[in-house]
């Protein structure tokens, strides 16, 4: 039997503000268009280089560098849809990036898993991937789904199999961070228009979309951007992003550092308006930091969770929804570091105006799966979206009439007021739960009992019997013609 998907509920702020002044933003975005027009980009990809030659851009096809122009860089911008939806299995539950509010996805790609019954830590599987779309699917904290680990169990057409775990198992939008190359791309297309039905609707409501990352320091990836050029073609929305590291990939100031990685995504947002203006294209800028002593990627050091908003700023200059840096946590288990991290950079991301963004549910760096963390995450969620829509100051919330009824040296328990607005608070499911025992419940034991909760009692609403076969067809065929099987 399936259950109803609650209904999404993203964080709506009550008003939005700058982390940075216009100005500080006009020097970062005439930094990337004089990297853009003066270093250029490396862009393996005979086919992408011809389309940028053949669109006015400056071409070194021996050495692989692209240079673009200011005004070309702007005009070919121009052109990039600043809102579109992204349509989900259920159309109750299609995201409209409007500018209004913040929908947040997984995590994705991580490689390990602390096992949901033996609680080992193992490689991770494509059912670790269904189990945790089944989560998503019921938490109101997910407005889409990204594969939180990798399939490990099929490595040579993983991508694909992620993505039937995830369509069978959520009636949400998916976004793969892993479809590369254009063998891959031609099926999960063929996936997409299977779940849409037809190509009119996957065009209008597109059930799934790409992110491609570049190479830092200012590099394109041949995989993805084929990738990426055959799903504009097909109306899928494309989202780029640098993940250049403060120190080592990317210079030693977060200034320099948005200005390197800024020019990656922005060179490749240009190739796609100009193979296919039009085509719906995302910004997405997830830096992070290097440890002096050690050379390790720090996600969440402290002077780093600024760079996810400055990330937002710049997405909007550009003219384009963002994706923004999330949750992300250098932390081993869950627990107080895991918690910290997310805090801020959420809030901060939807002050900012993000309108998607990505990181529940995994720790170290992105990549290990503790199923708990994700219900962890969502808690945290909840707390920002309360806190960023702000207060009531309405007649009725103001209580004047209320408070003069009672008067000094009462109490309002008794008052109907009272019970009405009591009634409406949310609380955390997570927190000051009682023991029985005495005090209160550790919310970790209590995240891993819904877990099993969800998993138990939770099944969406399937894919239909013809889709499904489709779907098969469709994993069988790349697996023999990709992966070499029979």
């Amino acid at each position: 039997m399936s259950s109803i998907t609650p209904l999404l509920q993203p964080i709506r702020p009550s008003r939005h503000f700058h982390v940075i002044d216009e100005g500080q933003i006009n020097q970062l975005a005439n930094g990337t268009l004089e990297i853009l027009a003066e270093t250029g980009v490396h862009c393996p990809s005979e086919k992408c280089l011809r389309i940028y030659a053949d669109h006015g851009a400056q071409v070194d096809f021996a050495k692989q560098i692209v240079r673009i122009k200011p005004d070309l860089a702007a005009a070919s911008l121009s052109t990039a849809p600043r809102y579109y939806t992204m349509g989900a299995r259920s159309p109750a539950h299609d995201i409209n990036l409007d500018g209004t509010g913040l929908f947040c996805a997984t995590d994705g790609c991580g490689v390990e898993t602390i096992d949901f019954e033996t609680r080992i830590r193992r490689p991770s599987r494509k059912d670790d991937i269904a189990r945790m779309a089944r989560i998503a699917d019921h938490l109101t904290s997910i407005g889409f789904y990204w594969p939180i680990v990798t399939a490990s169990d099929h490595p040579s057409t993983s991508p694909l199999h992620e993505l039937d775990a995830s369509f069978n198992n959520t009636v949400k939008h998916v976004q793969s961070e892993t479809v590369m190359g254009r063998d891959l791309a031609r099926h999960a297309i063929e996936m997409a228009r299977v779940i849409a039905k037809d190509r009119e609707t996957m065009r209008k409501r597109p059930p799934l979309s790409l992110l491609v990352c570049c190479i830092a320091p200012l590099g394109q990836d041949r995989e993805g951007m084929e990738s990426a050029l055959m799903f504009a073609e097909a109306g899928l929305p494309v989202g780029f992003m640098s993940m250049a590291n403060v120190g080592s990939t990317g210079p030693a100031t977060l200034a320099g550092t948005v200005v390197a990685g800024d020019a990656e995504i922005v060179s490749a947002m240009v190739l796609i308006q100009m193979a296919h203006p039009g085509a719906p294209v995302f910004h997405s800028f997830m830096p992070g930091i290097m440890h002096p002593r050690t050379g390790a990627y720090q996600a969440t050091a402290w002077e780093g969770t600024l760079l996810y908003p400055i990330g937002v700023e710049m997405a909007h200059h550009w003219g384009v929804p963002t994706l923004a840096g999330i949750f992300a946590t250098d932390g081993q288990v869950p627990g107080w570091q895991t918690a910290g991290d997310a805090a801020s950079s959420l809030m901060l991301c939807a002050l900012a105006g993000a309108e998607t963004g990505s990181g529940l549910g995994l720790v170290e760096s992105c990549k290990l799966l503790y199923p708990e963390e994700l219900l962890l995450d969502s808690d945290i969620y909840h707390r920002i979206r309360t806190e960023a829509a702000g207060i009531d100051t309405s007649r009725e919330a103001l209580a004047l009439d209320v408070i003069k009824e009672i008067g000094p040296r009462s109490h309002f328990l008794k008052h109907r007021h009272t019970r009405d607005h009591t009634r409406r608070r949310t609380l955390s499911d997570l927190t000051s739960q009682p023991n029985p025992s005495g005090g209160m419940r550790d919310p970790i034991e209590v995240a891993r009992e819904k877990v099993d909760w969800i998993l138990r009692e939770h099944h969406p609403e399937p894919l239909e019997e013809i889709q499904q076969k489709e779907l098969t067809r469709i994993l069988e065929a790349a697996d023999r013609e990709i992966g070499g099987g029979k």
